[in-house]
């Protein structure tokens, strides 16, 4: 009976120890009673808000210059990537590694419009184009979604751009819409819309952006080891 219990109790620490590896493995071992230690803190914020600023300046960066491998998103990626090395050499939680990935992914992937948006806001002109036809873009959805129009400058040369914002359901061919357009043609035209000053153009990112900050943190702040694993073996 003796030698079944220790068997029992054997096992049962096993099990213990394992699941305790595993969870530190997925989630970060966190080893800290209370609050995490202040410079924890700054450290996985200051990660991703550096990581932020690199994906939306790179791609901004490469959409003022006309530089397509930036412009497209290419150098926020490496960005991101960059972020997830940091935090595997961290010791981070491998599955919050993936989150901060994934958001970092998000931030880049929605990055390119933003950053062309905001090239046309500082940069952009202004000109008057006339519809030549009206396309319901989701018309599978029962009517309601985007409507595209096919437009031709003041010069009657049609453009090979569609454009949605400024284009709605009351819109005829024959009307004339505002087109805003890069002199220097390093982005494509798009509809005028309303309120679209300012960094406006940016205000879609916050949330990507905020998401991966916070991901970032409680990332590094799991991370925390009292030792290290070569540590614990002396």
């Amino acid at each position: 009976m003796a030698l079944v219990r220790r068997t029992r109790e054997v096992s049962s620490s096993a099990d213990s120890h394992l699941m305790t590896y595993l969870r530190a493995t997925v989630w970060g071992p966190a080893e800290f009673v209370g609050l995490p230690p202040w410079w924890l803190v700054v450290e996985g914020a200051l990660a991703g808000v550096l990581t932020a600023s690199a994906v939306v300046g790179t791609t901004l960066y490469g959409a003022w210059t006309g530089r397509p491998s930036l412009a497209d998103g290419e150098g926020s990626l490496v960005c991101a990537a960059a972020l997830a090395l940091y935090l595997v050499f961290v010791g981070a939680g491998r599955a919050l590694v993936g989150i901060v990935v994934l958001l970092g992914i998000c931030l880049a992937l929605h990055t390119p419009q933003a950053a062309a948006g905001m090239v046309l806001t500082e940069r952009g002109r202004v000109q008057s184009v006339t519809v030549t036809s009206v396309e319901d873009g989701w018309a599978q959805d029962g009517g309601r979604g985007r409507y595209l129009c096919a437009i031709r400058d003041a010069d009657g040369v049609p453009l090979k751009v569609r454009i949605w914002r400024g284009c709605g359901g009351t819109t005829r061919p024959g009307d004339a819409i505002a087109l805003v357009y890069d002199p220097e043609g390093r982005v494509p035209p798009r509809g005028v819309e309303a309120g679209s000053g300012g960094l406006e153009p940016l205000r879609g990112l916050a949330p990507w952006a905020s998401a991966l900050v916070v991901g970032s943190l409680i990332a590094v702040v799991r991370s925390y080891r009292l030792s290290r694993p070569a540590d614990a073996k002396l």
